[in-house]
């Protein structure tokens, strides 16, 4: 009976590392013998493509990979078993880390579930020492396609850390579920992501619709500003923007609104090439456009690898600005694409309907009327998605507790930020469980004349009764324990009152659209006052969620035949 032939293990996870250290042109293994790295190793053995070494002894192989790194300059993978065999790579490894040689540690387990349970061979590795390995990432068995996005990240990231910043070992934990079966041929195509530094060749632009994407981000300089500008002028790109982004050029679009759309497509939802700038974004909404593009490339000085809308394929570590003036391109400014995502923009919001009194409803009313270079900060998540969704005056600062998420602190950061210009006016906008949760701030000594409060008090954490979130599942049930309803006065109409007035504060009131627009325009006035204001704004959870469906449904699947006028317009929309 003739012999089957073998070729790569049908382990997915494998198959990704193999492919991906042939993409990053890594051939040099030193291979100890083991049951756990069986998998590996029988497949790396049936490619003529690495270069392989046996060592016995892991604290020889660990070595031996440090002598071939140094003299080859190439990056050398070693690869062992479960049990004790990994902690004999430690000196070695160690060696590697102060001399900065590329060794990639691949060790292999049966899974971290067994560890713990007196199973023989099963040792934790979940602790590292931390001067012998620069990463460590850990590969469970890939079993879906989240599993083949996490196992994609963390091998490139590994394999990234052997050169980065001077460059050492890295390490990779790789679960098996030791299968028998060799019949792959060919291995998978994978995702490499690469890193560029200055200094380093750069790739060229892909031909295509070019997006640049922003998160919360630091105060603009006018220089960073005039380099995006420039870079959208000569290459047609467009800028999406949060209200944490922080940039005011001219490519400006704020594409939540049109993005969040429900029944209706936008023909603008992807683009070839979306650039990644800033930090943490709130707008789920705009990133989903990056989540369909085809390639991103991250730009940040710390160089690390942030998939987050798991299309990466290049990290550069550089400033902005040196990043967008290397690309900009000598030639005639362009707009067509920004004019396009405006009209955009234009055509959804001619669809939104009258909505109940809401955050939504607030925010179109005051946004765009915030005095003249007062700042404002939003609560999560409710507030920050309904500014999203409309434009602010353009000399008017945004900002929002993005970087952790929380509810917590929001008017803490208002007012720490209103210390600092007392001669400015300062907003915090938030919700009711927000508002009580830093409320001991609003009563602090430090506190100024230039800082107003806007609690939209709903009563509990409408976010969870919103009909897109899964609390909805659960009707007024959600508001015991879920929606956390009828703390904190449960809507009082005196509590923050007395609260507010007896702590100094200028308190005003509004439980429908009437009331609103006969007090709002107080809470705007852009000269500072002789005391803090806190406008207190009452809202109902069944408001806020029809609002919420309301704007996120209004465009219809085929917006052409539903609104009249708009036909040539939607068909001559994107001929360009």
């Amino acid at each position: 009976m003739s012999e089957e032939k073998k070729y790569y293990t049908a382990e997915k996870a494998q198959q990704i590392i193999l492919a991906l250290l042939k993409a990053h042109k890594i051939r040099k293994v030193v291979a100890s013998p083991g049951t756990t790295n069986l998998t590996l190793v029988a497949s790396m053995q049936q490619d003529p493509w690495f270069e392989m070494y046996s060592s016995v002894d892991e604290r020889s192989a660990a070595y031996l990979a440090c002598g071939l790194a140094a003299e080859s300059g190439e990056p050398v993978v070693i690869s062992c078993t479960e049990a004790t065999a990994s902690r004999n790579y430690m000196s070695g490894l160690t060696e590697a880390y102060y001399r900065k040689l590329p060794v990639l540690a691949i060790t292999c387990n049966h899974g971290s579930t067994r560890v713990g349970h007196g199973i023989a061979q099963v040792i934790d590795r979940s602790a590292l020492p931390n001067d012998i390995a620069k990463v460590s990432v850990d590969i469970p068995v890939v079993k879906d396609n989240d599993g083949i996005w996490n196992c994609t990240v963390k091998v490139n990231k590994a394999i990234l850390a052997l050169t980065h910043n001077g460059g050492g070992p890295a390490h990779i934990n790789l679960a098996t579920s030791m299968s028998r079966d060799y019949s792959v041929e060919k291995l998978p195509p994978v995702r490499v992501i690469r890193r560029v530094t200055m200094g380093d060749k750069f790739p060229a632009l892909p031909q295509g619709r070019i997006g640049v994407i922003v998160g919360s981000h630091k105060r603009w300089t006018q220089a960073e500003t005039e380099a995006l500008d420039r870079f959208c002028a000569t290459n047609d790109a467009v800028v999406l923007c949060d209200q944490t982004s922080g940039y005011r050029g001219k490519y400006r679009v704020l594409f939540s609104l049109a993005a969040s759309q429900v029944k209706y497509a936008s023909p603008l939802n992807s683009f070839d090439l979306v650039i990644h700038i800033g930090e943490v974004s709130g707008d789920y909404y705009s990133l989903s456009v990056g989540t369909r593009s085809k390639q991103i490339w991250r730009v940040n000085l710390d160089g690390e690898l942030r998939d987050t809308m798991r299309h990466l394929t290049y990290i550069f570590q550089m400033k902005e600005s040196s990043f967008f003036n290397h690309y900009a391109r000598e030639g005639e400014a362009k707009d067509s694409l920004l004019k396009q995502y405006q009209a955009e923009c234009e055509m959804v919001a001619s669809f939104v309907p009258e909505i109940p009194f809401s955050n939504a409803w607030i925010a179109k009313q005051i946004a765009s009327r915030m005095p003249s270079g007062s700042e404002v900060h939003l609560g999560i998540l409710n507030t920050l998605r309904a500014w999203n969704f409309t434009e602010v005056a353009e000399n008017v600062g945004t900002s929002c507790n993005v970087g952790g998420f929380g509810i917590d602190g929001d008017i803490s950061a208002m007012i720490g930020a209103s210390l600092v210009h007392p001669d400015k006016l300062y907003y915090a906008v938030l919700g009711d469980l927000a508002f009580f949760y830093d409320m001991n701030v609003v009563g602090n000594r430090h506190v100024k004349n230039n800082c107003r409060i806007m609690l939209i008090n709903n009563g509990r954490g409408t976010e969870f009764r919103n009909y897109s979130h899964p609390g909805h599942d659960f009707g007024t049930d959600a508001d015991a324990y879920i929606a956390a309803g009828g703390h904190y006065g449960n809507q009082s109409p005196v509590l923050v009152k007395h609260y507010a007035e007896d702590l100094g504060y200028e308190y005003m009131t509004a439980s429908t659209k009437e009331d609103f627009l006969a007090t709002y325009e107080r809470f705007l006035t852009p000269e500072i006052t002789d005391k803090p204001m806190l406008f207190e704004v009452f809202t109902t959870p069944e408001d806020e969620d029809v609002a919420l469906e309301l704007l996120r449904t209004c465009v219809p699947k085929h917006p052409e035949e539903k609104k009249s006028g708009t036909v040539g317009f939607i068909k001559n929309l994107f001929k360009k």
